[in-house]
């Protein structure tokens, strides 16, 4: 059973800033700027650089799962965790996605749609936090997971016809994404009415 050290009044101490869940959202801040450099280099016409490009954003994408799992699972929910993480999220998939548009892989409007989301939701996201957490939901996760893979798709030099999965993958993405940031929305409203009559 995993101990947790006492802090005042016999009350768990918080956990360190300096723990692994932490350093992995760092991990995937330090790892974009490698991503553009390979997506720059590959034009995404270079196979090899397209798959180094596609690697490195996986991996990337591989530590928000990560470290999610491994705060909740050993108690190392950070007050610079909660802000970092999302920040470092929208930071590698709006990288991404505006790189794939700035090429002509991916049409702007596109683009606009999820960056649009995924910022205001943020916002709205850290003005209500003081009030209360809305914990990602279902969709919220398949959202993700949408975008991750729809991106990698665009990345990945898939041969002909496999490649024309991709826009139905971001299709699926964009749509995910509009309608589970309107829950949100609506969440944060609801909020903000029962807050109100308190």
């Amino acid at each position: 059973m995993r101990r947790v050290p006492a802090g005042i009044g016999g009350k768990p101490a918080p956990p360190s800033v300096y723990n692994v869940a932490n350093a992995l959202t760092l991990a995937r801040l330090a790892l974009i700027p490698l991503f553009v450099w390979a997506v720059i280099e590959s034009g995404l016409v270079d196979s090899g650089w397209r798959m180094i490009a596609a690697g490195i954003f996986m991996l990337a994408s591989a530590t928000d799962f990560v470290d999610g799992w491994l705060a909740r699972r050993h108690g190392l929910i950070t007050t610079f965790g909660k802000i970092a993480d999302p920040i470092a999220d929208k930071l590698l998939t709006g990288t991404a996605l505006v790189l794939l548009s700035s090429v002509g892989s991916l049409p702007w409007w596109v683009t606009g749609i999820i960056l649009f989301r995924e910022v205001g939701i943020t916002v709205l996201r850290f003005w209500v936090i003081r009030f209360g957490i809305i914990a990602a939901s279902h969709g919220g996760k398949i959202k993700t997971a949408l975008q991750i893979l729809a991106i990698f798709w665009f990345l990945w030099p898939f041969p002909s016809p496999v490649d024309a999965v991709g826009p139905w993958i971001m299709g699926a993405a964009v749509l995910a994404t509009v309608v589970t940031g309107a829950e949100y929305v609506i969440q944060v409203i609801a909020m903000r009415r029962l807050r109100s009559r308190k």
